[in-house]
């Protein structure tokens, strides 16, 4: 059983995977269904739950194994993509709490979950979506973009280093390009649905471990989709 994010999740209908998805609004869930096909459907699991805290977390991890038994590869894709609230004196601390909730809190409270119940699995996996956002300021007004993807950089590299013997697959899949739906789909974007391809293959194949790999173009995540690595 496969948990992850509902972005992503569309993309593995081809794949033969039970495939869990969690979100804290029941509508982007209703949506997911209405989008997949029958069989597809038949193979998926939608929980609506809040991972952004440890308590709801653990009430997330204890929801979707009683839902499905086991989980064994999890791909974790929190938080927002987009931040542009203006220059840091103009912005408060109330706001910098939140957008480190967002970005970077509830990716450990989501890991301190789920981490334990594939580590120890050598046919499982973890995986961390992130992007380049955290490597510069994209432009003026998007700082606290820069901090919380900056943070979520950090901690997969942390985990990695901390735990570099534990047996199953532990990735980063960092994405340096906007990631939008087939129809928004601009220069510098990629489709959500070749993402989601490319995140099924490296999780199916589970080639490379304790590695970051870098996307910069669709090119890349057609080459990660066919090969399971980049």
């Amino acid at each position: 059983m496969n948990l992850c994010g509902s972005r992503w999740s569309s993309a593995w209908r081809e794949t033969g995977f039970q495939v869990a998805v969690l979100s804290r609004e029941g509508g982007r869930l209703e949506k997911l269904k209405e989008f997949l096909s029958g069989s597809a459907c038949d193979r998926l699991h939608t929980l609506v739950g809040d991972v952004g805290s440890e308590d709801g977390a653990e009430a997330a991890k204890r929801a979707l194994l009683k839902e499905v038994g086991k989980v064994t590869d999890v791909v974790s894709s929190l938080g927002f993509s987009w931040w542009q609230g203006g220059p840091p004196l103009a912005q408060s601390l109330t706001e910098l709490h939140r957008v480190l909730d967002t970005l970077l809190l509830s990716t450990f409270t989501a890991w301190k979950a789920f981490f334990p119940l594939v580590k120890d699995n050598p046919d499982g996996s973890y995986t961390f979506i992130t992007g380049g956002a955290g490597e510069r300021l994209l432009m003026p007004g998007t700082g606290f973009l820069t901090l919380g993807a900056a943070g979520a950089l950090a901690f997969s590299l942390m985990v990695r280093e901390e735990y570099p013997d534990v047996p199953c697959k532990l990735n980063e899949l960092k994405i340096n390009m906007g990631v939008t739906t087939p129809e928004r789909l601009g220069p510098g974007y990629v489709s959500h649905l070749e993402v989601g391809e490319a995140v099924a293959s490296l999780v199916e194949k589970r080639i490379v471990s304790h590695t970051v790999l870098s996307a910069n173009s669709p090119a890349d995540l057609k080459t990660l989709a066919l090969e399971g690595k980049i």
